[in-house]
């Protein structure tokens, strides 16, 4: 009776996608049948939010279009900051903008409907990673 719990504890979850190495979709990457732009009536199934604008429903207003993006200061651009204070300069503002924490609001109701936080404060050593476009993937 052991080995059948042993052999079924084993066994991957069915309807739960199974990765050998590294979800590519965890990694960063965006998948095919995801869209980047308004969506222009296309009905969405998952908004990922990150540094860009993001197409979206609003669940205020029910307006569908684009966000509109704010930015706030992160640890990551702080130490982005520090670093070259060495040399007395500080491009904290506008240069450092990728590693900022980014708040999304909705462009008619005004509401934050999501927001991206940089918590990784080493974000400021993996320039790939500075900026990351939003997406959302189209519902069934």
């Amino acid at each position: 009776m052991k080995e059948t719990e042993m052999s079924k504890k084993d066994e991957p979850v069915i309807g739960v996608p199974y990765y050998g190495a590294q979800n590519p979709y965890q990694a960063g990457l965006i998948p095919p049948n995801a869209f980047v732009g308004d969506p222009k009536g296309v009905p969405i199934q998952q908004t990922i939010y990150r540094d860009t604008p993001a197409p979206f429903n609003c669940p205020y207003c029910a307006n569908s279009g684009l966000t509109t993006v704010r930015s706030k200061p992160s640890l990551a651009a702080v130490i982005g900051c520090m670093m070259p204070m060495m040399l007395g300069i500080c491009f904290l503002c506008p240069s450092m903008d990728c590693l900022w924490h980014k708040y999304h609001y909705c462009p008619s109701c005004k509401e934050k409907v999501a927001d991206f936080e940089k918590s990784d404060a080493c974000a400021v050593m993996d320039p790939p990673l500075w900026t990351q476009e939003s997406f959302a993937l189209p519902g069934i």
